[in-house]
């Protein structure tokens, strides 16, 4: 999508999710009729062009998977939750209270994948816990959505100790129960909130900042990367580039 054209959001904001979106200090660009051509909008391209780049890969260092199970290709929701609980593929289980699967609706139109849980997903066993999660929670209810309504996961499943990022070897460690949530769920929409949720689904080392500026792509389901909720919290003015992604998403979740 170029500079001139308007995403089709197919959706409007009652005055309630408005001053919502306000109290979060949310700059709301949406207006309650569709966009005019000359509205002013974030540019935010949801087109592929006719001759896309090709992403920098990561380089993938060797991994030993022999301790993950066997066929996790093939696994329905009950033995996909027994693989990650007893999961010890990497020494991240070795800090962790519990493994963390996802939740939510499994066959959602929506699928939202953060980095790894925190502290607080650790402890109470949820995605999005704690007041990163209540945030998600307050922009998904201002496009009319419920953590009930939408499939939320990790690209890790288990806790990183704090204040250090994932490694790629650990991000290697959790693609494949990745991507068979994915395929189960079959999501019209995937939103990646964060550099290590962008890695494991788009393996490119581009900036997520340069990612964000056009829709990706993973099992053929379109991908839209955006700030992680606890990112938002320390950096507000941030909020308003978080917000238009989601409206990418949404006109992307349409029938």
């Amino acid at each position: 999508m170029t500079e001139d054209q308007n995403v089709d959001t197919r959706f409007e904001l009652d005055d309630r999710q408005r001053a919502m979106l306000a109290e979060m200090g949310v700059r709301v660009w949406l207006p309650k009729t569709p966009l005019s051509k000359t509205a002013e909008m974030p540019a935010i391209n949801t087109e592929a062009p006719s001759t896309p780049p090709l992403p920098k890969l990561v380089p993938m260092p060797v991994v030993d998977i022999s301790a993950l199970p066997q066929g996790i290709a093939a696994m329905d929701w009950p033995a996909l939750q027994s693989a990650v609980s007893a999961c010890t593929g990497c020494g991240l289980c070795q800090g962790r209270q519990q493994a963390i699967l996802g939740e939510g609706l499994q066959t959602a139109d929506w699928m939202i994948v953060g980095d790894a849980p925190g502290e607080d997903e650790d402890k109470e066993g949820v995605s999005f816990a704690g007041p990163a999660g209540q945030l998600l929670d307050n922009m998904l209810k201002a496009l009319g959505l419920t953590r009930q309504q939408v499939y939320l996961t990790h690209a890790l499943k288990c806790r990183t100790p704090s204040g250090r990022n994932a490694s790629q070897v650990e991000v290697s460690h959790c693609a494949a129960y990745l991507g068979r949530q994915v395929a189960l769920v079959q999501p019209k929409v995937i939103v990646a909130m964060g550099r290590t949720a962008a890695m494991a689904l788009l393996q490119s080392t581009e900036p997520l900042g340069k990612l964000r500026a056009e829709v990706q792509s993973f099992q053929g389901v379109p991908v839209v990367v955006t700030y992680p909720p606890a990112y938002l919290l320390r950096n507000q003015a941030d909020k308003a580039k978080a917000w238009s992604d989601l409206c990418v998403a949404a006109s992307l979740a349409q029938p």
